[in-house]
């Protein structure tokens, strides 16, 4: 008779714990979306265009389906100041923009790992360099005492498109 108890007590207490665990599944709020984080770059912005030593581009325009993920202005010494400002595209990929006192090869070596030249592109009049990493692609520019790179997981095309809104 002992060894009925212990089972049949065994089975009532998973049976307690499971429905605890079920309603605590059911009540207990869980994360939704991508769990990606979304940052307000607003003011990071503000304070990189007051102190960088070159004109600091975000973009305008973008649809509300753009998240900003990630941003960060370093002053650096010695004027070595760098921009970085990363987006999820609507399509779920990665886009950045990049700026750094720097020379090209540089700049793109430290952002876009394995790049290699792949052309050009113009964008509102300007040639943009392309380069293809072993899993990021970059379009590369020099002006204003910085180099540009808008870099990330998206095609040629959305990095074009992302490139347009710089201003």
């Amino acid at each position: 008779m002992r060894g009925r108890q212990t089972v049949r007590d065994m089975v009532l207490s998973m049976l307690a714990v499971g429905v605890v665990v079920f309603f605590g599944y059911l009540f207990i709020p869980h994360s939704e979306g991508d769990g990606m984080k979304a940052v307000d770059y607003r003011s990071t912005l503000a304070s990189a265009k007051r102190a960088a030593p070159y004109p600091v581009l975000a973009p305008e325009g973008l649809g509300a389906d753009w998240k900003a993920t990630s941003v960060s202005y370093d002053g650096g010494a010695k004027g070595s100041a760098a921009w970085h400002l990363g987006f999820v595209t609507p399509s779920g990929q990665y886009i950045a923009v990049e700026q750094r006192v720097a020379e090209p090869d540089k700049a793109v070596a430290e952002v876009v790992e394995g790049a290699k030249p792949d052309g050009a592109v113009s964008v509102e009049g300007q040639e943009w360099q392309r380069y293809q990493g072993k899993s990021y692609r970059g379009l590369v520019l020099r002006t204003g005492g910085a180099t540009t790179v808008v870099t990330g997981t998206a095609t040629y095309e959305e990095l074009t498109g992302f490139a347009r809104t710089l201003k």
